[in-house]
């Protein structure tokens, strides 16, 4: 069976440890950051943790529209959708790493771990020197 480019893109995120993540600041400008990636669901669904009081954090209060990049080799992927900001303490539980620790050092509980949810609405891929758009 011969892999859709989604597929390919699929498979280069499960490689890519961290991404690129931009919010909108409060001048109307693009802020990339790099950011651990935490948990995927295909290309569709990005879950990363930051601080709550973050500028990331606070720029996706305000505006939730965001893009996230990933790349390996010569190979890329960027997408744009929005992000959700999660506090569910089921979801946090569920997704939090012992190394998290480091940076949120009253463990799971702690008031400043909170988990971002990036849901793609649209892919533009480059890989294998092919350039493909997608709306998700």
């Amino acid at each position: 069976m011969k892999k859709t480019m989604i597929d390919k893109a699929e498979e280069l995120l499960a490689k890519c440890e961290v991404v690129t993540l931009a919010s909108i600041n409060e001048e109307g400008y693009p802020r990339v950051c790099v950011i651990s990636k935490i948990k995927t669901e295909g290309i569709r669904t990005i879950w990363m943790a930051t601080g709550t009081h973050s500028a990331k954090t606070g720029h996706f209060r305000q505006n939730p529209k965001a893009s996230v990049c990933y790349y390996l080799g010569g190979d890329s992927v960027t997408l744009l959708g929005e992000v959700e900001i999660v506090q569910d303490a089921t979801i946090k539980r569920e997704l939090w790493q012992d190394w998290f620790i480091a940076h949120f050092p009253q463990g799971v509980d702690d008031p400043e771990y909170c988990v971002l949810r990036f849901d793609a609405r649209q892919a533009t891929c480059w890989i294998n020197q092919c350039f493909e758009t997608h709306h998700l």
